[in-house]
This record gives C-alpha cells, structure tokens and sequence, in this order.
C-alpha cells in the first residue's frame, strides 16, 4: 500500500487502546499543567488523539468561536499521538492532574469507568439531549447503567466489491457469512481468484471475533468464563477452519493483517474488502483500474444481524475542577452542526440522528452519486442498528489471542475443532 489513510490509522487506534490498569500508574508527569479557574477564567483542558496536524485548522477555528460566545471560558487544546494516549491518561488519572475533557474510545474509557475515573453524566445531561444521539451508539458509553461519556464520531466496515470478478463468477455481493462461503466457492472456480481476507493474526484487527458475536456467540459469560465452547461457537471455529483448508482463503490469513487484504485488492487478486467507506479514494489514487469496477455494499454479518462500528467518545475526569463548562463545551464539540462539519472534512460518521440525516450521508443532495457518495451512503444506513461488539473486558486482547492461536491450530489441521475450541476455553478459564 502506497499511502495510508488518516481514518485507517484511527482504526488502529481504536483496536489498540486496551486497558491494562497497571501500565502507567504511578508519579510522572503528563501534558497537563493543571485546571486553571481565576479571575472569573474557566480554563478547560481538552485532550484528542491523533487529530494534529491534519485538523489543527478546524479545532483552532471551533475553539476561537466557541471563546467568542462564551466570554470567560478558555479551551487549552492538547494533541496526544494515539500510541501514547493510554500511558498518559493513566498516568494522569493516577496522579490527579487529568484534563478536563479527553477524546477516547469505548472499550479503554469503559475500564476507567469502572474505577470512577470519570464524572457521571445522567443527572447533568437532559433527556432531550441525550435523544440527539443514536442509541446505540449512547449505549456504547455507559457501565452498569450509569453514563461515563458522550459519543462523538465513528466509523464502520462496508463490503467493497470487485464488479468483474463478480460477474464473472455469476454471483452477488454476499450479506452473510453463509451467502460468503458460496460466493468465495464461486469466485475461486471460475475466476481462480480469492473472494476474501480477514486476518487471524492475534495483533492485527478483531474481525474475526467480531464474526463470533455477529454468528451469536457469547464471547465471555457473566461469571467471566468462556462462553464460546458451545455449539454455535463450534460452528464458527468449523465455518473458518472449513474456508481455509478448502483454499477459499488466502494462506497469508495466519501471517499477514489487513493491509495485505488491501494489497490484494488493489492488484485484482481480491473480490471483496472489509474496510471504511473512507478508504475508497486512497484505492482511486494507488489502483485506479480497480477503483473504476469497484462499488460498495453492506457489511458481511451472521444470522444476528449485527453490525459493527467503532466509536470515538469525550468523558469528563471527576476530579476535574470545571466540570460544568467542560461538558458545555463537549456538547457543542457534539452537536449535529459541528459533528457534520468534522464528518465532512474527516471522512468520518456523525453520533447524532439529525447530522445522519443529512444528504452528504443519504444521497438525496440533489446529485448523481459518486462511488464515494454510494460507499458513504452505505455505510451511513448502518448505523441505525449497528454496536460496539465486543463487549468491554479487561484482558480482552488476550482472549483474542487465545481464540485466534487455537483457530489456527485447527485451520493448519494441528487440532481437531472439538480440540481447539476446548483449548481454548481452558487456556481463558486457567489464566
């Protein structure tokens, strides 16, 4: 891959930042100097990650606005790199001199949340203003039914498709995991092509144990067991291990990520790309032969439905000293007028029903539609139903490391099914 998106980088960060509540605790010094409230100045301490310098322009302008309908209110905006975001806000919670205001993702601001890291948001937000936001996107930011956060942009897979390939295989871009085995069938006979990639390396992105949730399967039960060694998680450790050694799948699948999917891709080798809407233009500028018979479909699921979305939310430390003007300023950061500004210049999606509405996401602008207006409009229509997957779970990242390792074992045929999901359910139960 010649050049590499801004948003695919975000998914990065959004599958990396898993919490280890030990890293990073203890002294040390963070970016911040301390909440300054003097002289009538309330001084809000606003943390991002990864938005510098691509957005510096937009977030200064916000910012600059924002002061000037709120006299006596400063915003002092700090730009953390995302693979350094985790150790700092840990650090920084640790020693009470955390920011007032900290742009992270679900699953690492979850397991702060356990800890009370953050202010409680129900009795301070009003219901009208909770309805603003998708639902299940508002869910994604609260524990134990208490609101640790407000939703902020997201993004999701679509199904991009090679149309040629397609056609020649006779066959439709798949809407299931069980529609995919037959196309993937299709497309290798007739055109001696792959029809997919998606990764089993432990490091590399979790969609595969997302396939597990979206095939209905119970990763962790309540008592924080395995809940995946039963029949319907035999049956997808069976779907997978059955794909690959019936050479439906790239052997690259146990050694390779997802970059190696868009490779494939762009070189024809590959008939379909799991991947963000937003990707679409860099295929446009490495593999324009490709992007001319490439189009857009939905997400590939199982029989629950489900549709994934990453989400990037604001949470408000408790023990900041402005606690009231720094949700304020997170509400207009979050507002469908600002949210569809950042969507537009970002290649992102809005948390809010109205800024989803709006004809950038929906096609009805009054336009022939573009591929990129057919990919973004694909991937707006998901989110109505689509979640955050994998549940929040410290050690999350090591339970994919279990499933993924003993899912190999049994693709390069080391361990029956039956061995390998027992396998692995003992290894997560005997940590």
């Amino acid at each position: 891959m010649k050049r590499r998106s801004w948003t695919g980088f975000l998914l990065l960060a959004l599958a990396g930042l898993v919490l280890s509540w030990l890293i990073g605790c203890g002294a040390g010094q963070s970016p911040r100097g301390g909440t300054q409230q003097t002289q009538g100045t309330a001084e809000i301490e606003f943390w991002t990650m990864q938005l510098q310098p691509q957005f510096t322009d937009y977030f200064n302008q916000l910012i600059t606005a924002y002061e000037g309908q709120n006299p006596g209110v400063k915003v002092r905006w700090v730009d953390i790199p995302w693979a350094d975001m985790q150790s700092k806000v840990l650090t920084a919670v640790t020693a009470g001199t955390a920011p007032d205001l900290v742009n992270l993702n679900p699953d690492f601001a979850t397991q702060l949340a356990s800890k009370k890291a953050w202010l409680p948001l129900d009795s301070l937000i009003k219901p009208a203003e909770k309805t603003l936001y998708l639902p299940k996107i508002w869910q994604a930011n609260s524990l134990n039914g208490v609101t640790f956060g407000l939703p902020w942009y997201l993004t999701t897979n679509i199904t991009l498709y090679n149309q040629d390939l397609l056609k020649t295989a006779g066959v439709k871009p798949p809407t299931t995991f069980a529609e995919l085995a037959a196309v993937a069938r299709a497309v290798k006979e007739k055109t001696g092509k792959y029809a997919y990639f998606t990764s089993f390396v432990p490091q590399d992105a979790a969609d595969v144990l997302q396939s597990f949730v979206q095939m209905g399967v119970e990763l962790v039960n309540l008592e924080g067991k395995a809940g995946f060694n039963t029949p319907a998680g035999k049956a997808v450790f069976q779907y997978w291990t059955d794909l690959y050694q019936q050479d439906l799948l790239p052997k690259e699948v146990l050694t390779q990520g997802h970059r190696r999917a868009i490779e494939l891709f762009q070189a024809g080798e590959l008939a379909l790309l799991s991947t963000g809407a937003e990707f679409l233009p860099t295929i446009q500028t490495n593999a324009a032969n490709i992007a001319r018979v490439t189009d857009s479909a939905p997400q590939i699921t199982g029989n629950t439905g489900k549709q994934n979305v990453a989400v990037m939310n604001l949470v408000i430390p408790a023990k900041s000293d402005v606690p009231e003007a720094a949700l304020k300023f997170a509400l207009y950061l979050t507002n469908d007028l600002n949210q569809l500004s950042f969507a537009k210049l970002a290649g992102v999606l809005p948390s809010t029903v109205a800024a989803l509405k709006d004809g950038y996401f929906t096609n009805t602008a009054g336009k022939v539609p573009t591929p990129e207006d057919r990919a973004r409009s694909v991937s707006a229509a998901q989110m109505n139903r689509a979640e955050v997957l994998i549940p929040p779970l410290e050690g999350i990242k090591e339970l994919q490391g279990i499933i993924y390792d003993n899912l190999q074992a049994a693709m390069l045929g080391q361990k029956t099914v039956d061995q390998a999901i027992a396998a692995a359910a003992a290894a997560w139960d005997g940590r």
